[in-house]
């Protein structure tokens, strides 16, 4: 009687293992379905999901570059030599707009309807005087590396000029062109385009 017994535990516990394989196998078969129609339907994604999805690409990208050249950088052409000899006719400037501008920065600003190239000789509350060639800030001859002395001769304002709050006294490399800040007086922050950070030579291209 026990060996009976113990025969029909076995052939119960046999029975229960049989049913979990097979109950496993049939769970691995229908997962292995799934997973082949959702691959089948993952590759049936038509065109017009694709042609949407390009454009939108695009148009993420456009925007990208949109504000990075409204907010961020500029590209100018120099139209003069005003800039000379850093800067000649038909450069090509990138100007970064959101850096603090100091004394002595390159910068592009707005002079009427045009963009001009100028050099920061004197910040927001600064006193300058230009006696004899010579330039002076709060006192103090500047030093700079350019070529042409400073003059006075033909300047609209009167010397020595405080700079007003929130503007920048600012001359034009070539010296000998007076259509700056000797002429125009110091020009407003929000006229500033940005500071110069790359010049590519086009002349010759």
């Amino acid at each position: 009687m026990e060996e009976e017994k113990k025969t029909d535990a076995g052939l119960v516990d046999a029975a229960k293992v049989t049913g979990d394989v097979d109950k496993k196998t049939v769970d691995a078969a229908k997962n292995n379905s799934d997973k082949t129609a959702t691959g089948k339907k993952k590759k049936k994604k038509s065109a017009g999901k694709y042609a949407r999805d390009f454009f939108i690409k695009i148009a993420v990208t456009v925007l990208a570059i949109w504000a990075l050249c409204t907010f961020v950088i500029g590209i100018y052409i120099v139209h003069s030599n005003s800039g000379y000899p850093m800067l000649k006719d038909g450069d090509l400037c990138l100007v970064y707009r959101l850096g603090e501008l100091h004394s002595g920065d390159a910068v592009a600003y707005s002079d009427g309807d045009k963009v001009v190239f100028g050099r920061i000789v004197a910040m927001p509350g600064d006193t300058v005087d230009i006696n004899e060639d010579v330039l002076t800030v709060n006192g103090y001859g500047v030093f700079e590396d350019t070529v042409y002395p400073t003059t006075a001769e033909g300047a609209q304002i009167s010397f020595p000029y405080m700079v007003p709050e929130g503007s920048y006294f600012i001359l034009n490399d070539y010296r000998s062109d007076i259509h700056d800040s000797r002429c125009e007086g110091a020009v407003s922050k929000k006229n500033i385009k940005g500071k110069v950070i790359f010049i590519m030579r086009r002349r010759g291209i």
